[in-house]
This record gives C-alpha cells, sequence and structure tokens, in this order.
C-alpha cells in the first residue's frame, strides 16, 4: 500500500495528535477535536490493547510519512542496535533527509519536503539526493541546487515558515544550508509516541 492521500484531518482527529501540520488541516482537525464518523461527537468505545498498540504504531506512519515495510525495516534495524528499541526506531526516523529538511526549516511539512527530494531540488554533501530516506549523519551539509528558481522558492518558504531552533541542525537561512552538528537524542524526537507500545504491536 502507498502512502496516505486522503482525508488528512480523519487521521489527525482519529489519533488525537497534529500528524498532518497543514495550516488548512490543523484548523480543520481543532474545529471538531473528536474522533471522525457520526457518533464521534457522542461516548468513545473502549479502545483494546491492540488497537491502543496499532494506534501508537500509526501515528510513526502518518507522521513521518512512512509505509509499514519501511517502519519493519527500521524496527529490525533498531532491534540490534544498543539501547532501547522503541527509541532507536523512532531516532532513525527523526535522521530520515525529508525529516531534516522539514526540521531545519526549509519547508513547513514533511510532504513539502518529499516531493522537493524527488524533484532533485536538494544536494547533500554537494550531490543531488533524489531518496527521501537517505540517513544523514553528523557533519552532513544540506543546500538548495543553486537555480535562481529554487533559490527564490525556498526562501519563500523559510521566509513564510517558523524556522526551529535545534540543538543538532545548525540552519544557515540566508544561504539556504543545514548542518547536520550531531545525531538526534530520543529528546530530540519531534513525536510523542509511546515506543513500549509501538515495540510490542511489531513485536508480533
Amino acid at each position: 500500500m502507498g502512502r496516505y492521500t486522503g482525508p488528512k484531518a480523519r487521521i489527525n482527529r482519529r489519533l488525537g495528535v497534529m500528524l498532518f501540520e497543514n495550516a488548512g488541516v490543523i484548523k480543520s482537525s481543532e474545529r471538531r477535536d473528536y474522533p471522525p464518523g457520526m457518533a464521534g461527537s457522542g461516548r468513545r468505545k473502549k479502545t483494546s490493547t491492540y488497537g491502543l498498540a496499532l494506534a501508537e504504531k500509526q501515528k510513526i506512519k502518518y507522521y513521518f510519512g512512512l509505509r509499514d515495510k519501511h517502519i519493519r525495516k527500521y524496527f529490525d534495524k533498531a532491534r540490534h542496535m544498543k539501547g532501547n528499541t522503541g527509541e532507536q526506531l523512532l531516532m532513525l526516523c527523526e535522521r530520515r533527509l525529508d525529516n531534516i529538511i522539514r526540521r531545519a526549516g526549509f519547508t513547513s511539512t514533511r510532504p513539502q519536503a518529499r516531493q522537493g527530494i524527488t524533484h532533485a531540488h536538494f544536494q547533500v554533501n554537494g550531490v543531488t539526493a533524489k531518496s527521501p530516506s537517505i540517513q544523514l549523519k553528523v557533519g552532513d551539509v544540506i543546500t538548495v541546487r543553486n537555480r535562481p528558481n529554487l533559490k527564490k522558492l525556498y526562501a519563500e518558504y523559510v521566509e513564510a515558515g517558523a524556522t526551529q531552533t535545534l540543538d543538532w541542525i545548525s540552519f544557515d537561512a540566508k544561504n539556504l544550508t543545514a548542518t547536520v552538528t550531531a545525531l538526534p537524542s530520543f529528546e530530540d524526537v519531534s513525536l510523542s509516541v509511546d515506543v513500549g507500545q509501538v515495540v510490542a504491536f511489531l513485536s508480533r
């Protein structure tokens, strides 16, 4: 199954988290802050243990724009890493190129970042990148390709957006350059999720 392209506000409302960051989606989600469906504004159904764990996994899927097979791949890799498996899973997601482009401030959403990458708008260490899933490491430098139309486009994105100050990314808004200065820790992960539930679900 491909990435989700349906109504994004429904996902925000169903999972109770602003996973999709478009202004219109956020406004729609806030206007109806109850789960979707005819009886959504009434009493919530009791969710099973399986349902709770599935919801936590779905948060990662929609927030980072991943397919289930990608989550499984990161989970398998995280299991062989030192430390908490769930935390390592999220830190792997955080190090994706599309996420770092969003977090640095080049774009206001992850879908925008993915689209820019697949259209060859960005370079990593001077080499044009075309895969959103590239795992960045300390010292990697992201730049916008040296084309006037792209420079203008992303300068406008940066000016309109709210650039975040992060301990592990150095962002030069004037020159449209981001440098990974450290690997993100679990505390740096931008999504709040119960990693224990996620590990339990993926270990089934």
